[in-house]
């Protein structure tokens, strides 16, 4: 072959390699500067030794021994030609085309096997870094650890080796085969002789050990058995396929002794009846046996054979999930409230939610985004000690949304160098709204205005949840900041005159001052700008990997995170929360998180969910918390459950990356919550797995359910909500995330769990069981009695047409007491235009169902007046409690005074119907300020 030595054809070949090698180096080297850059550089370099030593180790293997093996099939048949082709033109002489077509092949199977191998380092780091549960499984006393660390890297060798040996003997046969070595000549006996049958008798004894091997493996992968009546080794997978494996495992040895024995004969024939036995007893031992076993010793007596077998389920589904450490108490439900006990728990009352993240985020888009290029994304909630008040809260992060940017300015340097990040947070009560129906805002508008203790010191939004673009600082040129004055809709190119500059100041973003840095990400994000622009100097930087999920998993690609970042201010800085989880789908005999009729929709918008049930995630904790400066992009990650053995491996593998929880500061730790994601999960698992009792669990005589969220068909379920209130026997109010159930296909209420997140009793589930002789009405039911009371079905109707949509949203089961109030808030939106007002709350007790404008008004209602004077919190602001209070004397000042309020009220709403949200902020803010000075001037 002319070509082959042709120095031109290996200069090409070489020059090829290198260009398809330069976009992976590039990208390798700007990753290790952004790793350096957030203080992980050890993580990364740490991963990559480990990825790319495995990764050369399989490659030199496989190319070794398979090579080896065709050289050795080549050698032995040495004085054979390839005469498949001999009598035509193709006829192939040497060995040159073969050693080509050889060599390929086993380029390609070994780096086929090379790049299995590079996503290995993760199992086989902690295979060498294990740590023990101290807990064993029921069947062979093996420590649980085993399992989780241990057993799959011993499958993945197992079947690398076996995979490397089939690939060995196909070469070897073809070889074999295209030189004729092995031919049929009516004598199959002789169908193999010499040093060819030696080679071949070899190969089928490494691969018969190996296959011995895998059985004596397999035997553990019984405990994952989803064949019987739960998941897990059943009786037929214990008293029949655990001995067929002892049996097919010592048959495969004799198999080997066999082909080992055949070496010294000079027939092939033991070694054939030998398979062909094997081939029997596997379908009689592997197939027939446990057929036999359950179909006439298990089913007929079924709940009797598998009862311990359902206890090791139940028991490690449990512990997998941490649900065996949930409280159980009855809540003996009574209809005994009255006013007082509402007095006595004004924390729980103060706090009952009345907006929803749906509605309020409408409602903030609409009153506080001000400008086209701002986004709110999601609306969180936490808890806040306020003017000394403990307050549920719900905020949202004003983010750049580079979409809307890009249709208004499509230049490089506004998207990449001026507008480079989202400004200041929006916070208001769960519970408090204007006159209009609008939300009261503790924290608004650019910049941040707080009209409470919580101040936000460093506004500017670098890093979020939609941060999804690259941007540059410490340019020659300033950053918009936020616009000022003006809060019209213009376009952004129009905005200088009235904008706030800025300078990033911040320790986020990867240096880029010098020319080698401009060139590799030039090359590494494709854009020549970088590289010829005259805006770098020497302390740019370049922002990248912005946006939470992708920044974390970067940094950590083994943990699971949390669907729902959530927002906090903490000593005046915008912190981001993540839960992050570990997860594992080898915990013997636990249940797997699969989809179901109650969880299908939250796994269609969930992607934590959606990925826990695509794996058969069947171990899963919440065992870190990881917090992000918004500003800087600093990630510090916490250890939050530190019995978690997954966890403590990574700590072993990463010995940097975390920090015990004993260096998280109060400060922060006051914003730790429960994990939303978490308690789904426990929850869905828990609808059946509350049943401790096998026999129970058997016949599926307790099965729960979750809520729908209306009474229609296809609703969605009921999601867990967060609230503030004091539970059953303790002393205080606490935050909480609560869910309750209903048992399966009815709709009367049988429980609530609920998950606490305060100080020490953080991470505590606490179930309370109502009565079963009694009906407790579920939220269905509720729903029933709203559609079936005709004072409030007529008016919904009413309002319902004529360009208006009624939103009934989420019902909310507020326990207190010993007694149920189920609380609906009810909004009122244009068809046009999405601003959401809350204009009703209906509120049931016992028997009496009522709508109101607060929850004042209900509480009326249902339990007469207040017995004192106190502050009212339930719906309406303190700024209209005063307003609504009974007149002062009326002065000249104080009519102007109100004229001014007046018609300040009437060009808000003039301009709400406008959509000139500028114009409608500006009125209200000025209506707030007349208000306050009404109110100083009639308390004179």
């Amino acid at each position: 072959m002319k070509w082959a030595s042709n120095p031109i054809f290996w200069l090409v070949s070489l020059l090829a390699i290198a260009i398809l090698a330069v976009r992976p180096t590039i990208h390798l080297l700007t990753e290790s500067w952004w790793f350096e850059s957030v203080g992980f550089a050890d993580i990364f370099w740490t991963r990559i030794i480990w990825q790319l030593a495995i990764g050369f180790v399989v490659f030199i293997l496989y190319s070794l021994v398979l090579w080896g093996n065709y050289r050795l099939a080549m050698s032995l048949t040495r004085t054979r030609g390839f005469r498949f082709l001999e009598e035509s033109e193709l006829a192939i002489y040497g060995d040159t085309i073969p050693n080509y077509v050889a060599g390929t092949l086993t380029f390609i199977v070994a780096l086929g096997a090379a790049s299995v191998g590079l996503e290995t380092w993760d199992m086989i780091l902690q295979f060498l870094n294990p740590t023990l549960l101290n807990r064993q499984d029921p069947i062979y006393g093996q420590d649980i650890s085993f399992y989780l660390f241990q057993l799959p890297f011993w499958k993945y060798a197992q079947y690398a080796c076996l995979n490397l040996l089939a690939w060995s003997l196909v070469l070897a046969l073809l070889v074999y085969g295209f030189k004729e070595a092995i031919r049929f000549n009516g004598n199959w006996q002789n169908l193999l002789r010499g040093r060819i049958k030696v080679h071949i008798s070899l190969l089928l004894v490494a691969i018969a050990l190996v296959v011995a091997v895998g059985f004596w493996f397999d035997r553990y992968e019984l405990l994952y058995s989803p064949d019987g009546v739960v998941f897990g080794g059943g009786y037929t997978d214990v008293h029949a396929r655990l001995h067929s494996y002892w049996i097919l495992g010592i048959a495969t040895l004799a198999l080997m002794g066999v082909f080992t024995l055949s070496l010294w004969l000079s027939s092939v024939a033991l070694p054939v009846y030998g398979i062909g036995i094997y081939l029997v007893l596997f379908v009689l031992v592997g197939m027939v046996y446990p057929w036999f076993q359950q179909k006439f010793v298990v089913a007929p007596n079924e709940l009797d054979r598998e009862l311990p077998y359902i206890a090791h389920n139940i028991a490690l589904t449990r512990d997998a999930y941490g649900l065996a450490t949930v409280e159980q108490e009855d809540y003996p439900v009574n209809t005994d409230l009255s006013r007082d006990d509402l007095e006595a728990n004004q924390p729980t009352i103060s706090n009952i939610r009345l907006w929803t993240y749906r509605q309020l985020l409408s409602t903030y888009k609409q009153l506080q985004e001000f400008r086209p290029y701002y986004q709110f994304i999601d609306v969180d909630v936490d808890r806040y000690v306020l003017n000394g008040d403990y307050r549920q809260v719900m905020l949202a992060p004003r983010e750049l949304d580079y979409a809307q940017l890009r249709q208004q300015t499509n230049t490089w340097v506004n998207q990449r160098l001026q507008y480079t990040h989202g400004y200041g947070v929006v916070a208001s009560p769960v519970n408090q709204v204007t006159s209009e129906g609008l939300p009261e805002f503790f924290i608004k508008d650019i910049p941040p205005q707080s009209s409470v203790d919580l101040e936000v010191e460093e506004a500017a939004v670098y890093y979020g949840e939609g941060t999804t673009n690259y941007i540059f600082t410490g340019m020659t040129i300033d950053e918009f900041d936020y616009p000022q004055e003006n809060n019209s809709q213009e376009n952004a190119s129009q905005e200088n005159e009235n904008t706030s500059l800025t300078r990033y100041g911040g320790a986020g973003g990867v240096p880029i001052g010098n020319w080698f840095r401009k060139a590799a990400y030039s090359f590494d994000f494709g854009s020549l700008n970088m590289l010829i622009s005259d805006y770098f100097t020497d302390e740019s930087k370049i922002h990248y990997h912005r946006q939470l999920r992708d920044r974390l998993e970067q940094v950590a690609p083994f943990l699971l995170f949390d669907n729902d970042p959530y927002i906090t201010i903490i000593d005046g800085r915008l912190q981001w929360i993540v839960d992050a989880y570990t997860v594992s789908d080898r915990y013997p005999y636990a249940e797997p998180f699969i989809r179901t009729d109650n969880v299908v929709s939250l796994l269609q918008r969930n992607q934590t969910l959606e990925r826990v049930a695509r794996d058969r995630v069947n171990y899963m904790r919440n065992s870190v918390k990881v917090m992000v400066d918004a500003y800087d992009g600093t990630m510090k990650f916490f250890i939050v459950d530190e019995d978690d053995p997954i966890v403590r491996t990574y700590q072993k593998i990463f010995p940097t990356l975390f920090a015990d929880s004993g260096a998280v500061s109060p400060e922060v730790q006051d914003h730790f919550r429960y994990a939303l994601d978490l308690f789904q999960v426990q929850a869905q698992m828990y609808l059946t797995y509350h049943m401790s009792d096998p026999n129970v669990f058997y016949n599926r005589e307790d099965v729960w359910s979750f809520p729908m969220k209306t009474n229609q068909d296809n609703a969605p379920p009921l999601e867990p909500y967060y609230v503030i209130m004091q539970l059953p026997g303790e002393e205080s109010e606490e935050f909480i995330l609560i869910l309750p159930f209903t048992p399966k296909d009815k709709g009367n209420m049988i429980s609530w769990l609920s998950a606490r997140s305060d100080g020490d009793q953080y991470g505590k589930l606490l179930l309370y069981e109502f009565p079963k002789q009694g009906l407790v009405y579920g939220p269905n039911q509720i729903e029933s009695r709203i559609d079936q009371n005709p004072e409030i079905s007529s008016q919904l109707t009413l309002w319902n047409q004529q360009g208006s949509r009624v939103i009934r949203d989420d019902l909310l089961v507020i326990p207190i007491e010993g007694s149920l109030l189920y609380v609906k808030p009810v909004y009122l939106s244009a068809e046009q235009r999405e601003l959401p007002e809350l204009k009703r709350v209906i509120v049931t007790y016992d028997t009496q169902t009522v709508m109101a404008t607060s929850l004042e008004e209900a509480f009326q209602e249902l339990f007469g007046d207040r017995p004192t004077q106190t502050q009212e919190t339930t719906g309406q602001s303190p700024e209209q409690e005063e307003t609504e209070s009974p007149s002062v004397q009326v002065n000249g000042e104080v009519r102007d005074l109100a004229q001014d309020a007046l018609d300040a009220y009437q060009n808000a709403q003039a301009a709400l119907q406008q959509g000139n949200w500028g114009d409608y902020g500006r009125y209200q803010d000025e209506l707030e300020t007349l208000l306050r000075q009404l109110t100083d001037e009639s308390q004179e």
